[in-house]
């Protein structure tokens, strides 16, 4: 029995996915170096980079979130729109996998995975979403 209910705690933590959102769980996974994390914020667009055309194309910016961390918003543009007339001062939310690094971490996978082997992201500005 204790086998049982072990195997059905661990296939249930496989099929959930836990989601951390707003500004307090991101320090949190930001301070405890935390990656492969699905989140989800919203920030302030602070700086527009060049897209990254290395492999998958992938347009890039960085977000300031309330609490002034910032993160690299990493959006593959193979795989979805991009958004357009996106300029510094607008505010994007966003769902996605992030990864740490010392400046913020990065968030991507803000699409949907065609392949159906990873949660869905999206993006959202102007209240238009794109995924």
């Amino acid at each position: 029995m204790k086998r049982m209910l072990a195997s059905i705690i661990v296939l249930l933590s496989i099929l959930s996915l836990p989601v951390w959102g707003g500004d307090a769980d991101l320090k949190q996974v930001y301070e405890a170096r935390q990656s492969d994390i699905q989140v989800q914020g919203k920030g302030e667009v602070i700086k527009i980079l060049a897209d990254d055309t290395d492999g998958a194309k992938h347009q890039r910016f960085i977000l300031r979130l309330v609490n002034h961390q910032t993160i690299l918003l990493s959006h593959n543009i193979d795989l979805a729109p991009r958004i357009s007339n996106l300029k510094a001062g607008d505010w994007v939310e966003f769902y996605g996998e992030y990864e740490w690094n010392s400046k913020g971490g990065v968030v991507h996978w803000t699409h949907q995975d065609p392949r159906h082997s990873h949660a869905h992201g999206w993006l959202k500005h102007r209240n238009k979403k794109y995924n």
